[in-house]
């Protein structure tokens, strides 16, 4: 079960000009938000990622005006475990259970997961906050996130689940957020 004291979210790689190639973008932008709101009114920390930030722009604004606090780590490799800004962040977190969302899964979100899955986290990846060009791709990265042993969730799963209780201001704000 996730925990709100050992669950850490990582954005990744949602820049504007790969984002807005993404099947069903839309669901996929909506989804995002709510899961960072919801993190972010839950108090789990989030890391966000850019890939080749000069290639293929900034992150879509939907998503960085929610995370202005903290700056996007760039990156060239695909996994994010491959930047040393990234693990040094990660690390400095403390935190061993991850929730990753972002694109494209069957590439940056499915690297990043087995590689995290190979350093000792728990990796849940948020189904339904992640996609690829094709859906294709998308099943076939979550497919293999699951053959090497991360779990899938979904956006309102994981918020509830560490939420805990229906009752309280939490609990109001993150109905609020969800529906």
């Amino acid at each position: 079960m996730l925990n709100t004291g050992t669950s850490a979210l990582i954005i990744v790689d949602v820049q504007s000009k790969l984002a807005h190639r993404m099947h069903r973008k839309e669901r996929l932008f909506e989804q995002l938000q709510k899961l960072i709101k919801g993190a972010q009114a839950l108090s789990i920390p989030i890391l966000w990622v850019e890939q080749n930030p000069e290639g293929l722009g900034p992150t879509i604004p939907e998503i960085a005006d929610l995370l202005s606090d903290v700056p996007p780590i760039p990156k060239l490799s695909f996994s994010c475990c491959g930047c040393d800004r990234f693990m040094q962040a990660l690390r400095f977190l403390n935190r061993k259970q991850i929730l990753i969302a972002g694109i494209e899964t069957h590439v940056c979100v499915y690297q990043t997961a087995v590689d995290l899955l190979n350093l000792g986290y728990e990796v849940q990846v948020v189904a339904d906050a992640v996609s690829s060009r094709t859906e294709e791709n998308r099943q076939i990265g979550l497919s293999r996130i699951e053959d090497a042993g991360g779990a899938l969730t979904s956006t309102e799963m994981a918020l509830f689940e560490m939420l805990k209780v229906a009752e309280g201001a939490q609990f109001k704000e993150i109905l609020n957020i969800v529906k």
